[in-house]
């Protein structure tokens, strides 16, 4: 981080962020960064007069090697040079702890939307973000709780309803790219459908007791919802997620089993 960002804190980063990224996706266009740079450094009030054409370059040579190859920089490539740590530490968390597993995700999600409507409230993302800190080893005062979880609600509630849907959870927690996408069943014999079936059970089967369940299932039916429609909200999930227990659920035990599985996808398991 660059001293001349020392009192820029993660709202102003954002309200100046905001300006320049027009479309809301995330991402600037390489072109824009020294005006980026220089609205973001000029935040630091009496040490404005010290901005130079040579922080500029050299605060260019750190970005330089996240530029995507489409010249294009990401919001959290920005905030981890510009901000201070403790004010970046939400934007890099994401980066830092990837999720492995969907399965994971909707652990996440059915934990802090505790009133289960489909969403998280700005009361539900506060209880995630203090647990988050707790879970990083940081400390936060009520205040800066409190301001962390507006600045949260402004970057990823895109349709502004004062809530977080899965989507937007998403945004937040960085998943890996759908495991289901490794495969292509449609397309194999029966003996490779197989093989890939053990393959995708076993990722999802994250208690190894062999059967699905609780977010278990979650995670398998948000990944197969996403290969059909890449967005979809909490009621969506819900309703798949009723209709394939409805239908795999054979001896209505809340579970999936192995072998029920099987015969759901059309596989003949021994």
């Amino acid at each position: 981080m660059d001293s001349t960002a020392d009192s820029l804190d993660a709202a102003a980063f954002l309200q100046i962020w905001q300006q320049f990224d027009r479309n809301d996706d995330g991402y600037i266009e390489g072109k824009q960064l020294d005006a980026v740079l220089q609205s973001m450094l000029g935040e630091s009030g009496p040490k404005r007069a010290e901005i130079t054409a040579d922080k500029i370059r050299r605060m260019r040579e750190k970005l330089s090697c996240d530029t995507r190859a489409d010249g294009r920089l990401q919001i959290q490539e920005l905030s981890a040079v510009i901000l201070p740590e403790e004010e970046n530490f939400l934007l890099l968390f994401r980066r830092e702890t990837p999720l492995d597993n969907s399965v994971e995700f909707m652990r996440i999600w059915r934990n802090y939307d505790t009133d289960s409507s489909g969403y998280i409230s700005a009361t539900e993302l506060k209880g995630f973000l203090q647990d988050l800190f707790l879970q990083h080893n940081k400390s936060i005062t009520p205040d800066k709780l409190e301001k962390y979880t507006v600045a949260m609600m402004m970057m990823f509630d895109k349709n502004k309803d004062g809530r977080l849907d899965l989507n937007d959870l998403a945004r937040i927690l960085a998943l890996k790219e759908n495991f289901l996408l490794k495969f292509k069943m449609d397309a194999c014999s029966q003996e490779d459908r197989k093989r890939d079936f053990e393959k995708i059970f076993a990722h999802y089967d994250v208690s190894k007791t062999g059967a699905l369940e609780g977010p278990e299932v979650d995670g398998f039916v948000k990944d197969m919802m996403e290969l059909v429609k890449p967005s979809i909200s909490g009621t969506d999930l819900d309703k798949f997620r009723k209709a394939l227990m409805h239908h795999c659920d054979i001896n209505r035990d809340g579970k999936i089993q192995k072998n029920e599985l099987a015969l759901c996808l059309g596989l003949k398991h021994s």
